[in-house]
């Protein structure tokens, strides 16, 4: 007990003020702490300048993300005409180029259809050649119904020649019987030649009008025949190009039979198979053109001050690694962000509005012939760093 006492006042003794032991102590801490103090400011200067070095020299001129992938303008095949499929000459992953035969459809509709068009074709061109030729014989028959009427007005004049002839003759016995210079007979003679002439006239002015109603019926005949063929040529008949037309599109279906690619690129999700029955705007398979494709960079709003069509990009893919690097220019930006497109948009206009930075396409074309060396697949992830300082 006694050795904890003695202890206990030697500790009260130090801790007076203007100890000696106490203030040799303070002088210690303090010399140990200003290193540390100073080695701290030296880190945090270090760090700053570094941070500001790096921001100056590299972030200033780069703007980079991860958030970026492959894409491409598919093809989709579809069919134009409703057949069933006879063969299928591609597969998934198989390379094809531009003409190339993808599927073939059942043509036997197709090629009777142009057979009958092509019928119906012959049909209208002869036709109209008939009508032509019809249109030679009606200005010949114009002529006949012409010299009919001719020759009726020549009859008619004779007849009206002889009526009034008779009529004259007539008019001069019935005076002359008055006065019993003429017999009773003559008188009658007379009259049966004034009824004959009357009759003859009237039966020649029939035949008159009959022959100018042919003339008319003739030439109305010919001027509608003529309407069908007039100022053009067999050839270019619209009836004839009607059918033209018909069978032209026949051919087309034809032809639609057999499925060729439209670009240069690999098959993938293939979905017909031999015996199904397509119908037109059903997808069988798409054409990817691997050699054409690019990537859609989706940086932050905040990024993108800086970022020009023409810039220069530098990019790397998931697939390769950093060894490899593409080469890429900046081509434009898209016309909205992802959410603006996006199946349900979202709507700030509320009261528990929360700010999302949001990310817009940016469109970055590669190197074709980085991309033979190095293929990339669409979808695939990428690494996009924009060089900002030009």
């Amino acid at each position: 007990m006694s050795e904890i006492a003695n202890q206990s006042d030697e500790e009260n003794v130090t801790k007076l003020p203007g100890n000696p032991k106490l203030d040799q102590g303070h002088t210690d801490r303090k010399a140990k702490r200003a290193p540390l103090f100073l080695g701290l400011f030296v880190a945090v200067a270090a760090v700053g300048g570094g941070y500001y070095a790096y921001d100056v020299l590299y972030a200033s001129k780069h703007e980079i993300t991860d958030n970026a992938y492959v894409g491409a303008d598919i093809a989709n095949i579809t069919p134009l005409v409703a057949a069933q499929v006879r063969e299928v000459k591609v597969s998934d992953t198989q390379h094809v180029t531009k003409g190339d035969v993808l599927v073939t459809l059942d043509d036997t509709d197709a090629s009777l259809q142009l057979q009958q068009t092509d019928a119906a074709y012959q049909q209208a061109l002869r036709g109209v050649r008939a009508l032509q030729a019809t249109d030679k014989t009606l200005l010949a028959q114009i002529e006949v119904s012409k010299a009919n009427k001719l020759r009726a007005e020549a009859q008619f004049e004779t007849a009206k020649a002889t009526f009034d002839q008779a009529k004259i003759g007539l008019e001069r016995r019935q005076t002359l019987a008055e006065g019993g210079s003429v017999s009773g007979d003559e008188l009658t003679a007379a009259e049966t030649a004034f009824k004959t002439a009357q009759a003859n006239l009237d039966g020649v002015r029939a035949s008159l009008d009959a022959a100018q109603a042919g003339l008319e019926a003739a030439q109305g005949a010919q001027q509608a025949n003529a309407a069908m063929i007039e100022g053009v040529s067999a050839e270019n008949n619209p009836q004839v190009l009607a059918a033209k037309a018909a069978r032209d599109q026949a051919q087309v279906n034809l032809d639609r039979t057999v499925i060729r690619a439209p670009i240069d690129g690999v098959i993938s999700r293939r979905q017909v198979q031999i015996g199904e029955r397509v119908q037109p705007g059903m997808r069988l398979m798409v054409v990817v053109p691997l050699q054409e494709v690019y990537v859609d960079a989706n940086f932050k709003e905040v990024q993108l001050a800086k970022v020009k069509p023409g810039q220069s990009v530098s990019l790397s893919s998931d697939l390769y690694g950093d060894e490899v690097t593409f080469n890429g220019t900046v081509e434009g930006f898209s016309g909205g962000t992802g959410a603006a497109f996006s199946a349900v948009p979202a709507q700030n206009a509320t009261g528990n509005w929360i700010k999302v930075v949001q990310r817009l396409p940016v469109r970055i074309k590669l190197d074709p012939n980085e991309l033979k060396d190095h293929p990339l697949e669409v979808g695939l992830s990428m690494t996009a760093d924009i060089h900002v300082a030009e």
